[in-house]
């Protein structure tokens, strides 16, 4: 423990021993006192806005992707890592093109000697459909002519979507981003061999994210009828969700009903698989006290708060129930109404102040 610390604790003790002294000199003189000047805040019950109950739930993509193979080869580069952004259709990953462009090349030499064979039959097919005009071939020569022909224009068809294929084999070596978002995980190292179906990066959209928690069927009811949620989360931030979805079904095994939250856009929005608390306006605990958590000093087990009464600050101790980023409800210790200090270590320097200021005037 440092010196600060250790000076801090001895003012507390001092102040603390010093209110409850002041507390029956107040009973005996009632001297009076200037109000001092702190920032305070009004213990009230808690509005119904922020009125609710709490379920903890983990942040999800909306949008998120595991990227795989779609054709084997030897990887030849990995461009991005782990928490880069990357922009939609930006390159992610190559493989190494080689069997790919020969099958490339096959599929087109294969296109071009099909051309000609339908080009071929094609005029063969003309020549005999002008002899066919004066009777010198017969009408079975023709159609085996014509049958020639048609089966020569499949021919060459057939190794154009043969062509298409192998060229889209050949784009499959190049891995691009389907939409603007972050790479989260990175399956492969260059020179690593991959075959068809294997992972190779993961990636997800930061603008699009939600939670979702299981609730009784009873607060569904609830929440159906005032859709909205409050998000606090870890780091202290808190949002409101920018919609609420109640799946019209309850599980059959555990017969609660799934919430979906809709984050809001956020400048810094947290990473998918946090945890965090979300709050629905559910009745049930709206009577409770809720102060600034600032305004609460914890020492071990013990929590207290700075009351201003009669122009006096006053140390008392409370009992804490839940908390979320800045509040925190009290379940006893305070009453609606009371006025206590956001900033503890400003009413301690004021309770010395006005301890001074009472021994002078008792001298």
């Amino acid at each position: 423990m440092n010196k600060s610390m250790r000076a801090y604790l001895a003012m507390l003790v001092l102040a603390s021993a010093s209110a409850l002294s002041a507390c029956g000199d107040a009973e005996q003189t009632r001297v009076p006192l200037t109000p001092p000047k702190l920032d305070t805040y009004t213990a009230d019950l808690a509005r119904e806005a922020e009125a609710g109950r709490d379920w903890d739930g983990v942040v999800e993509a909306v949008r998120s992707a595991m990227l795989s193979a779609q054709t084997g080869g030897r990887v030849s580069a990995v461009t991005v890592d782990v928490g880069d952004h990357v922009q939609a259709g930006q390159l992610l990953l190559k493989l190494t093109v080689v069997e790919q462009q020969a099958g490339v090349d096959a599929a087109r030499a294969q296109l071009r000697a099909a051309e000609a064979s339908a080009t071929e039959a094609e005029r063969n097919y003309q020549r005999f459909a002008a002899l066919a005009k004066n009777a010198y071939v017969s009408r079975a020569q023709l159609d085996q002519v014509r049958a020639a022909r048609d089966a020569a224009n499949a021919a060459r068809d057939a190794a154009r979507a043969q062509l298409s294929a192998a060229g889209q084999n050949a784009d499959y070596t190049l891995v691009r981003a389907p939409y603007a978002g972050i790479v989260a995980a990175r399956a492969v190292d260059p020179g690593e061999t991959v075959g068809p179906g294997q992972s190779l990066l993961g990636m997800y959209a930061p603008e699009e994210l939600r939670i979702e928690v299981q609730v009784p069927q009873s607060d569904a009811v609830a929440i159906r009828a005032r859709p909205r949620a409050r998000i606090s989360f870890g780091d202290g931030r808190v949002a409101e969700a920018r919609s609420v979805i109640v799946y019209p079904n309850a599980d059959p095994s555990s017969h609660s009903v799934t919430v979906r939250v809709l984050l809001p856009r956020m400048d810094d929005p947290p990473v998918p698989g946090v945890t965090a608390k979300v709050r629905f306006p559910v009745p049930g605990d709206a009577k409770l006290l809720r102060v600034p958590q600032s305004a609460v000093i914890r020492r071990g087990e013990l929590s207290a708060v700075y009351v201003m009464k009669e122009g006096r600050v006053l140390l008392r101790q409370v009992r804490l129930g839940e908390q979320d980023a800045d509040m925190v409800e009290v379940l006893a210790g305070l009453r609606p109404g009371d006025v206590v200090a956001r900033d503890p270590a400003a009413a301690l320097a004021v309770l010395r102040s006005q301890r001074t200021d009472t021994e002078a005037r008792h001298d």
